[in-house]
């Protein structure tokens, strides 16, 4: 058996890290419903963390910044009216950042994230939760429109899910798969720490 080599290695690409000053960093779902609740993450705070870090190394080098916050039902979950459905507080846009509220994992979906990030002349650097649901398809979508796309895949996190064939998909090697499947073709996919 060869070993094995993502599509971005077998057509002699390598994706590198972009420079944060002239990036635009789009933050997916980072949303108290994930703390706490029903659908909290294992990894979350330990994700947000990196995020913040992430954010403020970004915010000092003048990335435009795009918040995402999923948007649902009137007292239900990632309802926006309520705590459980506001940005997490280490994560609050400020003034002068657009937040998107979206329908859909897919975040250009309904929305006008696309029209805000303009045309794929920048990088697009995406991070938030879950890992498995709305980053992978928004940065799924993000290649369709022709964005170069990197994820910091240790901001981001994901839940523990029922298995098809075993009792239980860890949120980990959930959270891993879903991070090698963007890395083979969709983005390329790095730590919070090789950005600058």
């Amino acid at each position: 058996m060869s070993t094995p080599a993502t599509l971005f290695t077998l057509a002699g690409r390598t994706p590198q890290p972009p420079k944060l000053a002239g990036a635009t960093l789009v933050l997916v779902d980072y949303q108290n419903e994930y703390l706490e609740g029903p659908i909290a993450l294992p990894e979350a705070r330990a994700a947000v963390d990196r995020a913040a870090d992430l954010l403020a190394r970004a915010r000092a080098a003048g990335s435009r910044i795009i918040h995402v916050a999923h948007k649902g039902g009137k007292g239900g979950l990632f309802d926006r009216d309520d705590r459980r459905g506001a940005i997490i507080d280490a994560l609050a846009p400020r003034d002068s950042e657009l937040v998107i509220e979206k329908p859909r994992p897919n975040s250009f979906s309904g929305t006008e994230l696309a029209a805000k990030i303009g045309a794929p002349d920048a990088p697009l650097i995406v991070i938030g939760f879950m890992t498995h649901m709305c980053v992978s398809s928004t940065v799924r979508a993000a290649l369709d429109l022709g964005y170069a796309t990197t994820v910091a895949g240790d901001a981001c996190a994901t839940r523990d899910l029922p298995g098809s064939e075993t009792g239980v998909v860890s949120a980990r090697t959930l959270h891993e798969a879903e991070l090698a499947a963007l890395a083979d073709r969709f983005a390329g996919v790095f730590p919070v720490s090789a950005f600058g």
